[in-house]
């Protein structure tokens, strides 16, 4: 089955076959030797195709033995094909999945989610302790996909690594004040922590100082969405405290995050860390995004993060990023944000509190 697909970053429409074979109430699907966003929107394509033609089937076989790339556009089609499937009673097996696919798999938990089977086994699913050998062999032996080249700099590390150092010296000099700050206006726990998605879709815990009122995510559903697409943001937002807006204004909250960039999970620059229920409602383009890690700063902190309105600005400022990137660029964002930080209009509030 061939589908025509557009990538979101080109104009250029490109014809990407997934040959299918089907038998009674089976379907099988062959994946492509890559599996990034040109192909990953016309898999994801192809196997709702044959959900919507094929109205008695129960089984989709994903066939990986030839995938030796996925990123995260890749992902993005599995997992929304999954859903459409639990939808619709349709149940998804992986088969003969390749190390470099499982690596990927295992960075997410993923392997945990789809039945797995290798050939000459499609009417049962392998022995669950053989799978299990297969998946720590497949952890110990196969390196994980570079899917862009910040990924694989080692230098890009190292500017992590020293920056974190030198940020949490920092956070360690203003704990004290901001602990009491903190205390004073809203007793309760001084760190925020939250689920967030890194770089292919990987779960981690965001730190930061608290900002808001201790049953912040509670309420908020009562709280109304003032911009479109697959993000949250109220410029009012009444959960805020009064320290706490104090601390957003001047980014001061976000100072234990140096901590997850020490940790890896995040750079000092990259894209917006996005929570899973955003990641939830990606299109398989929208997926590019995570092909990177989220950073501390980026294109959308110097380009006036107040001022994005859609999700549509978030990805094109994060393909902004991708596009552009050197350790160069890094820097330069760096220094536009630190210019910002120290701009006097943002220490006005100050005087305020």
């Amino acid at each position: 089955m061939a589908t025509k697909v557009q990538s979101f970053m080109t104009s250029q429409p490109t014809e990407v076959n997934f040959p299918v074979t089907s038998l009674n109430e089976t379907a099988i699907v062959q994946v492509s030797a890559r599996l990034s966003v040109l192909e990953a929107v016309g898999f994801k394509q192809t196997c709702q195709d044959l959900i919507a033609t094929n109205p008695h089937l129960k089984k989709i076989i994903v066939d990986f033995h030839q995938t030796i790339f996925m990123d995260s556009s890749g992902l993005g089609a599995l997992v929304s094909n999954y859903k459409i499937g639990q939808e619709t009673g349709i149940t998804i097996i992986l088969r003969d999945v390749t190390p470099q696919v499982m690596a990927v798999l295992t960075l997410t938990g993923l392997e945990q989610v789809f039945p797995m089977e290798s050939s000459g086994e499609a009417a049962f699913v392998a022995d669950e302790n053989d799978i299990e050998a297969s998946k720590n062999n497949f952890r110990k032996l196969e390196q994980l996909p570079t899917t862009h080249p910040s990924i694989a700099s080692w230098m890009k590390r190292l500017i992590d690594i020293v920056g974190s150092l030198v940020g949490l010296v920092i956070t360690g000099i203003l704990l004290i004040p901001i602990v009491i700050a903190i205390t004073i206006d809203d007793p309760g726990p001084i760190f925020f922590s939250q689920t967030r998605c890194g770089w292919m879709g990987k779960r981690f815990k965001i730190w930061k100082f608290r900002s808001m009122c201790v049953d912040a995510e509670a309420k908020k559903a009562l709280v109304k969405n003032q911009v479109q697409g697959a993000f949250f943001k109220n410029d009012n937002d009444p959960r805020i405290t009064k320290v706490g807006r104090f601390l957003r204004r001047t980014s001061l909250d976000e100072l234990p995050q140096f901590w997850n960039v020490l940790k890896g999970d995040m750079s000092l620059v990259g894209t917006r860390p996005p929570t899973p229920d955003e990641v939830e409602r990606y299109e398989v383009p929208e997926w590019q995004r995570l092909d990177v890690k989220p950073g501390m700063t980026g294109e959308w902190q110097v380009n006036g993060r107040s001022t994005v309105r859609s999700f549509e600005d978030v990805i094109r400022l994060d393909l902004q990023y991708q596009k552009n990137w050197s350790l160069l660029y890094d820097l330069k964002l760096i220094l536009k944000t630190v210019a910002i930080l120290f701009n006097k209009k943002k220490w006005r509030c100050l005087a305020k509190i």
